[in-house]
């Protein structure tokens, strides 16, 4: 099985991630480390910032390492927020029957009642280098798009909206 879990910054992916292989063992991929080897090794020109362009050249990537576990009748998750809503589109129904997908989206009620704590919690599973704070209008804005796209396109959400008690079971 393939587990894809998306979201915007600070949702908790990568948190999520890691609880998810003690409890399951299944190896994960962040694709913010494909992101960053990519960039650092110079075999792109793309920056950390530009979100859109970096999925569009992501996922194909990505896209075929799913495949490739999936034949090879491998447990495999992958967490980041370059997985573009419309992934189905991109799956056989042979794939998309071994395919999970959550997206973890936090309402504006939480993020305004829990910035403080979203804020402390940003370096939980990883240290940050870059500067990790993140406006609280976008990051509504951010959760409110990405509420938007999962109804457009049909995927399953995980809402946080009063207690972040995010938990997933296969």
């Amino acid at each position: 099985m393939v587990v894809l879990l998306a979201g915007a910054s600070h949702t908790g992916k990568t948190a999520l991630a890691q609880r998810l292989l003690k409890k399951y063992g299944y190896p994960y991929l962040s694709i913010d480390h494909l992101k960053m080897g990519l960039i650092r090794s110079g075999y792109t020109d793309l920056t950390p910032q530009q979100d859109d362009l970096l999925t569009d050249y992501l996922w194909p990537i990505v896209r075929e390492m799913i495949k490739t576990a999936i034949e090879n009748d491998q447990n495999l998750m992958v967490e980041g927020c370059y997985i573009p809503f419309d992934w189905k589109k991109d799956f056989e129904p042979a794939y998309l029957s071994q395919i999970r997908y959550r997206c973890l989206i936090m309402s504006r009620r939480y993020i305004e009642t829990h910035f403080e704590q979203i804020q402390a919690y940003a370096c939980v599973a990883e240290r940050r280098t870059d500067e990790s704070s993140l406006p609280m209008e976008q990051m509504i804005r951010e959760n409110d798009e990405n509420l938007r796209n999962c109804r457009r396109f049909g995927c399953e959400y995980i809402w946080i909206d009063q207690e972040y008690d995010v938990d997933w079971s296969l």
